[in-house]
């Protein structure tokens, strides 16, 4: 069998654990490395010895995927899409550059518009850390995220959308590596789990630019919680939608069913919903996620599902119409979201 090169020591973007020995000789740690590739565990508590085995001899590691650092014994978040609707510059709008896109609260829209997002109201908590400093806070982390509304609508691109900017924020990361935004809980729209979009950069100064991102990747959302938030008024559009889905056959989560994406909520309809996830990100390693790949030139978690405004997932049709933000493809290709 031949092997794929190794330059500079370096095998599929992480460094060898013995530059001066070959691929297969690495050791046990950085095959466990290879085989858990991100997303795709491969059944890895029942692959045993034959598994370990082959891992040294894997070539492929796929975007959206989860990689284990031995020294801290945390698992990086998969790394997936940006979705068509990012509003980062990356296909058109670039709410980044907007003075006052630094926020806590995301549910109304700044600037020229004041409107509100109505919904189910959310807290959401995403605590970063430092795999390459030990797994500790990543202090000082920038983080924007972004998501639909309760009708499954992006601002910035959905009809009637495209002058409002609400449910985008950023946020930096705090001592503890922790930012905190004030939302609503998003809808389900067609061909997607419930989710909301997030992308890390290395400092305030960093986040101008699309291409210096650490980390993009997603937030998953338990089925329970969506049951009652969806049999609430408002959104009754997600019903239906939700029905037909699962984590297993979403076209994001569904690798591994989100189980590193997964939040915890807590909270009720009446007080609202406290969302939390802990998301650990290598620096060491390189990003696999990134623009939407049919939106951009960086790669991306694949999958098809869009609200107005982009494509509908095969055999779908979104919420309501709309023309395809500027550098977006026709309605006959399909659409990350």
């Amino acid at each position: 069998m031949s092997l794929p090169p190794t330059p500079q020591g370096r095998y599929e973007g992480r460094p060898l654990a013995d530059p001066d020995e070959p691929l297969p000789d690495q050791g046990l740690q950085f095959d466990i490395g290879t085989l858990l590739s991100r997303r795709r565990i491969f059944g890895v508590l029942g692959v045993g010895a034959v598994g370990l085995t082959l891992a040294a001899c894997s070539s492929a590691t796929a975007s959206g995927s989860a990689s284990v650092t031995g020294s801290t014994g945390l698992t990086e978040i998969p790394d997936e899409t940006n979705g068509p609707y990012p509003g980062d510059g990356t296909n058109g709008p670039d709410i980044l550059e907007q003075s006052g896109v630094v926020r806590s609260d995301i549910t109304a829209s700044f600037g020229d518009s004041t409107t509100v997002a109505e919904g189910v109201p959310m807290t959401l908590t995403l605590t970063i850390l430092d795999m390459a400093g030990g797994g500790g806070a990543f202090a000082g982390v920038a983080v924007y995220v972004w998501q639909c509304n309760r009708d499954g609508n992006y601002s910035l691109y959905s009809t009637g959308l495209e002058n409002e900017n609400y449910l985008r924020g950023v946020q930096i990361a705090d001592d503890d590596g922790k930012v905190t935004f004030t939302s609503i809980y998003p809808a389900c729209y067609e061909g997607r789990w419930p989710h909301v979009h997030f992308e890390v950069y290395p400092d305030e100064a960093s986040i101008t630019d699309a291409n210096n991102r650490i980390c993009t990747s997603q937030v998953a959302f338990p089925k329970d919680v969506c049951d009652t938030v969806y049999a609430t008024d408002g959104y009754s559009a997600s019903v239906a939608k939700f029905a037909t889905l699962t984590l297993a056959t979403d076209n994001v989560f569904g690798d591994d069913s989100g189980v590193h994406q997964m939040a915890t909520v807590s909270g009720d309809l009446d007080n609202g919903y406290t969302v939390a996830l802990t998301v650990p990100i290598d620096t060491t390693t390189e990003p696999t996620g990134g623009n939407d790949p049919i939106s951009g030139d960086q790669p991306g978690g694949g999958g098809s599902g869009a609200p107005s405004g982009g494509t509908p997932p095969s055999g779908g049709t979104p919420p309501s119409g709309g023309t395809p933000p500027s550098g977006m493809p026709s309605p006959s290709a399909s659409a990350s979201g």
